[in-house]
């Protein structure tokens, strides 16, 4: 018989398993090495430096909004065929087959890869994000099974604590034994590569795909040990009509469901700009603060440190005072980093001087990295809970899979109102304005929403 004790730990190692795709791939590792690679190759055709750096921003974003919008149209499908024949532990073995087979694939984007090479690599990229976020859907359904009332509240915190936990360890490893520093070839350890028969080839970069997927096979063994299903009374095969026809009907019902559609929109706006400002994060630093890879890896750690510790404040918080008020707290913090953002150069802050020579803005923009992780991290930990405040534990696949949608159907919209903001103020500081707008707007449908959801 397994404990709930260590049935909890072991879903709370899918966080960790599967928190590099984000930390590592998306964000500090692959995403910039991809965006070099591609820079590379349409200079090679041709194009000057900065054309050529928008291609290849534009040529990543491409595919990453189809697969955001695979994402969008099938997580709350996937979400009602699961609940028509209640399993869910099937989806995420066969959706992680997806994840460590798209990250593996991610090693064979080498320097002075050609448009088939780019291509293959973003589509590796896309298939093993599929697999992520939609495993992660019938993952998060499992909470009702491991336990019950305001306890959710912090387990799910303390999942995210531990997951972006194993996201800072996995970052710092590939920081430390496999990323050379551009500027001495030896990794920000000091040290030689431990993958390095041929510097030319990037091979210590190009492992953080291989790395990824072998971190998440690792990992998942706690899971595949301790979480175990319950018997469901769920019919056996897959039904895809009924379960289209459970969906529409959820969807239909959600008009009189007020607090749900409420959060849903609220939730819609604020993840779009969560998104928004982590993807762009590292651009603010590098085109208005001039900074390297060094310096944004450090900042990506910091942030991680903060999530970390916040998720599983915030947990103790949603458990005491419920969701809301957390995702409020949240929302209202970020808000705040936004407009430090936008205000300030290196030599000024909202019109107050600093002297550029020192490191005054770049303090600032650690401070502010920090306060993003530490308001990230429980502000998705808190949407989850207030999720299962809105269902029914056996309908929760299906609550899930609308909480993807809404955290995917409008995915394009942070980045669009950003490249257009950028566009006509020729600012990277104004550009990022948008997000406050996105942010304010979910901070505003929140007042529909009930604290309790809709236990009450």
């Amino acid at each position: 018989m397994i404990s709930q004790r260590k049935r909890i730990w072991g879903w709370y190692f899918f966080d960790w398993a599967s928190q590099p795709y984000s930390t590592l791939l998306l964000t500090f590792v692959f995403g910039p090495y991809f965006a070099e690679i591609a820079r590379g190759y349409f200079m090679g055709t041709g194009m000057e430096e900065e054309a050529a750096k928008a291609a290849a921003q534009a040529y990543w974003g491409f595919y990453y909004a189809i697969f955001s919008l695979i994402i969008a149209l099938m997580a709350p499908i996937l979400g009602a065929v699961a609940q028509s024949n209640g399993r869910r532990l099937a989806w995420v073995w066969g959706f992680s087959l997806f994840y460590v087979i798209g990250a593996w694939g991610l090693w064979f984007l080498a320097p002075g890869s050609e448009l088939g090479g780019l291509q293959f690599a973003a589509i590796m990229f896309g298939i093993g994000l599929i697999g992520m976020e939609f495993a992660t859907v019938f993952t998060n359904a499992l909470m009702p099974t491991l336990v019950e009332g305001d306890d959710i509240g912090a387990v799910s915190g303390s999942g995210f604590a531990f997951g972006y936990l194993g996201g800072l360890i996995a970052l710092i490893i590939m920081l430390g034994f496999f990323v050379p520093n551009g500027d001495t070839g030896l990794t920000y350890f000091g040290l030689e590569p431990f993958i390095n028969s041929d510097p030319e080839a990037r091979e210590g970069t190009r492992f953080v795909g291989p790395f990824a997927a072998i971190w998440f096979v690792l990992f998942m063994i706690p899971f595949a040990l301790w979480v175990k299903e319950p018997r469901s009374s769920g019919h056996a095969g897959i039904k895809i009509g009924a379960a289209l026809a459970s969906l529409m009907q959820t969807l239909r019902g959600l008009r009189h469901r007020r607090s749900m559609s409420a959060f849903l929109g609220s939730a819609l706006s604020y993840s779009d700009a969560l998104t928004g400002i982590y993807a762009f994060g590292g651009i603010y630093a590098a085109n208005v603060l001039g900074w390297d890879i060094g310096k944004i890896g450090v900042f990506g750690i910091l942030g991680g440190v903060t999530a970390m510790i916040a998720s599983w404040l915030g947990g103790k918080l949603d458990r005491r005072y419920g969701p809301k008020p957390v995702i409020v707290g949240a929302i209202l913090v970020l808000i705040g980093v936004c407009l430090v953002l936008i205000g300030m150069e290196r030599d000024s802050l909202w019109g107050i001087a600093m002297d550029p020579l020192s490191s005054s803005a770049d303090t600032i923009f650690y401070i502010c990295g920090g306060l993003m992780g530490a308001a990230g991290g429980p502000l998705q930990a808190a949407s989850r809970t207030m999720v299962l405040r809105h269902t029914d534990p056996d309908r929760a696949t299906e609550a899930f899979g609308l909480f993807a949608l809404s955290g995917k159907v409008t995915s394009f919209v942070a980045p669009a109102l950003v490249t257009v903001a950028t566009m006509v103020t020729q600012s990277s500081r104004l550009g990022i304005s948008p997000i406050i707008l996105l942010f304010v707007i979910g901070l505003v449908l929140l007042l529909w929403v009930n604290p309790r959801g809709e236990r009450a």
